[in-house]
């Protein structure tokens, strides 16, 4: 009887500990059925993420001229070497050597090469010197003639520099033109790396606006470059931590920066200070407008008779006349260059279409 009593026991027992699992396996498998539609339900309430938002890199910006690499001085005996260090030096700290107040001789305005060529002539789109071996010599419109490496450093220095050549035979002009070589290493003739020079900025629909322009120079410009475009004098009082942009030391009408378009291309992906082609701060309009506002105002003058002596080969942002357009010195100036350029490129077309003036 007992033994009877015992068996009933424990198959009710069984029973209960089967009822407690099925009841534990249900609400396991109901929870988990939520888990998984509130999961569902909440995906497609979630906002939809675009799959194709991948932007193509702009290729001007992609696999740029590094330039060479120190150690490929060794390639060059002592001598060379020591001379490519010193040219290298004269771009970075040329008032230090040929300023006012100078160690070698005073023949310059106390701005550094490096104030207009980044780097010293070696930042990507800083308007490095990457394409000047092996470009030279060239046939420039704006002198009507052959230039070689010694012409075009003369210019900086005549021009941007507002002050006198080097002697072409001096060390200086030696180191310069070395370091220059150097810096073209590698570089196959008739070739110009990308990343050379300054970036061709896009042109504006309007003209350029000095007035905007003054706006985005006090907001960005004017902590470095000073309210009245002076620059910052070193301690030394040899060179400027900050070069002026217009006024009696800066660079004179007859340099490249004085051209709008330069201007512009080299604030986009220069400035400010600590800006390069990799992080620009300035829109398109910010930098057009801001290099009409620096150049309209007072620098030192030059004798540019001599220039161009085919105006056919002024360049549309040329500020002085005669032009074989009909567009004003204002117009090629601030534009709208577009007008200027589309005349330019119907009337070469014209020109061609004429034996008479194709075979002069």
């Amino acid at each position: 009887m007992e033994f009877n009593n015992l068996v009933e026991t424990l198959l009710r027992s069984l029973k209960i500990l089967l009822v407690l699992l099925l009841t534990s396996a249900s609400l396991m498998f109901f929870l988990g059925y939520i888990l998984i539609v509130g999961n569902s339900n909440s995906n497609d309430n979630a906002p939809i993420v675009e799959q194709n938002n991948y932007v193509k890199p702009d290729s001007n910006f992609v696999g740029l001229w590094p330039g060479p690499a120190d150690w490929q001085k060794s390639k060059f005996n002592p001598e060379q070497q020591k001379l490519i260090n010193y040219g290298k030096a004269l771009i970075a700290h040329t008032a230090d050597y040929l300023g006012p107040k100078g160690s070698v001789k005073p023949i310059s305005n106390g701005m550094n090469c490096q104030n207009c060529h980044l780097q010293a002539g070696a930042q990507p789109w800083g308007n490095n010197y990457f394409a000047v071996q092996s470009t030279y010599p060239k046939f420039r419109e704006r002198s009507g003639t052959t230039e070689n490496q010694i012409k075009r450093v003369s210019d900086c220095f005549e021009r941007s520099l507002n002050g006198k050549a080097p002697d072409s035979t001096s060390r200086e002009m030696k180191a310069i033109l070395a370091y220059i070589e150097w810096l073209g290493t590698g570089v196959p003739k008739n070739k110009a790396p990308k990343g050379s020079g300054i970036y061709k900025l896009k042109g504006l629909k309007r003209a350029t606006d000095p007035v905007l322009g003054k706006v985005v120079y006090e907001q960005k410009c004017q902590s470095c470059h000073q309210a009245k475009g002076e620059g910052v004098l070193a301690a030394d009082g040899k060179s400027y931590t900050f070069p002026p942009l217009w006024g009696p030391n800066s660079y004179n009408i007859g340099a490249g920066l004085y051209r709008i378009s330069n201007f512009a291309g080299y604030v986009k992906y220069n400035m400010p200070f600590g800006v390069t082609y990799k992080n620009a701060q300035l829109t398109d309009e910010e930098a057009w407008d801001v290099a009409a506002y620096v150049n309209s105002m007072p620098r030192p003058t030059k004798d540019l008779s001599k220039d161009w002596p085919n105006i056919d080969g002024k360049p549309f942002d040329h500020p002085f006349g005669p032009y074989s357009d009909p567009f004003t010195e204002t117009q090629h100036k601030y534009g709208p260059y577009k007008p200027i350029k589309d005349w330019k490129e119907k009337h070469k077309a014209n020109k061609f279409k004429k034996p008479s003036l194709a075979s002069l």
